[in-house]
């Protein structure tokens, strides 16, 4: 192939009770790219719509992910790069996530797959890194694998397939304001109390048995963050509030997507989805902010080609 054109989908991270190791995959939303071959040896960004981001190599996630790929093949193939991006940027929905995995997966495919996807996590990890100083692969790694993700280690890098139990739905709301990933960083305190370390590992190891064992309510019950949330909420218009309104309509569970400002309420069904997305949005809209709105089921696929 010379060309390929591929959906690279948005996703939610840290899930409340797996802080840069937990993150799923949604199905509904996501940017579009056309990667192409060129002869000139070079990584360019022909165009970028939706979004102003930068067109130059060196400052963009999507090529710098290429470039770690390149490198580490031993080789200089050039790649032609059309981006229509519809997650914002800072939006807390893996908009960086999606530019690197889809770069690095279109990129892949068009070099003959000399990686296979979890192979890719670690160039796609680089774009991350550029986009908020940490090289983190909770959005990245369900982007590229689909459905739920466990990153069991960074140091080596080893990240689990986990379960998607069929009838987990997500509610997203984005607040329109931007919210950098470096920013909402910069709020978390470095060191945490024991005891809140126990619950929080806990939340994550019964999350994970839910996922297992398709019990929804446990699910929900493990959706609960003790060290994050409370230092991020703040940042959020009214974040208390839409918990509980997300919570008394029938959600699961409620929390921050990534760093923010989306906030996610996952949902069991279609008919509590609704429910869930019609009472955010009115209780958003009476406060006279503006927002964006999506509901998706879970992406078990991730980045797909596109004809």
């Amino acid at each position: 192939m010379e060309e390929i054109k591929i959906f690279a989908p948005a996703t939610v991270a840290n899930l409340s009770c797996g802080f840069d190791v937990l993150g799923c995959c949604l199905d509904t939303i996501g940017d579009q790219m056309i990667l192409r071959k060129n002869n000139l040896n070079k990584l360019r960004i022909l165009r970028i719509t939706g979004q102003d981001l930068p067109l130059e190599s060196e400052n963009n996630v999507a090529t710098v992910a290429i470039d770690a790929m390149l490198k580490t093949l031993g080789s200089t193939q050039g790649f032609d790069i059309e981006i229509d991006k519809n997650i914002k940027a800072g939006s807390g929905i893996g908009s960086s996530a999606a530019s690197s995995a889809g770069a690095v997966f279109a990129a892949n495919m068009l070099l003959g797959e000399p990686f296979n996807s979890k192979e890719l996590i670690v160039f796609a990890m680089e774009g991350e890194r550029l986009a908020s100083g940490n090289a983190h692969a909770d959005n990245v790694a369900p982007a590229l694998m689909g459905g739920f993700s466990l990153v069991k280690s960074y140091h080596p890098l080893e990240v689990l397939s986990l379960p998607s139990p069929p009838e987990i739905r997500f509610v997203i709301l984005h607040p329109l304001i931007e919210l950098k990933t470096k920013d909402s960083r910069a709020v978390i305190k470095q060191q945490v109390q024991l005891k809140d370390a126990i619950g929080q590992w806990g939340n994550l190891a019964a999350f994970v048995s839910g996922l297992y064992t398709e019990d929804y309510e446990l699910i929900g019950r493990s959706l609960e963050d003790k060290i994050i949330e409370p230092m991020r909420s703040v940042l959020i218009p009214y974040f208390e509030e839409l918990k509980n309104i997300a919570l008394e309509n029938g959600a699961l569970g409620f929390g921050i997507s990534g760093s923010g400002p989306s906030v996610f309420a996952m949902c069991k069904g279609d008919t509590a989805t609704a429910n869930v997305k019609k009472a955010m949005q009115l209780f958003y809209q009476d406060k006279g902010i503006e927002f964006d709105l999506h509901h998706s089921a879970i992406n078990r696929t991730g980045i797909r080609i596109l004809e």
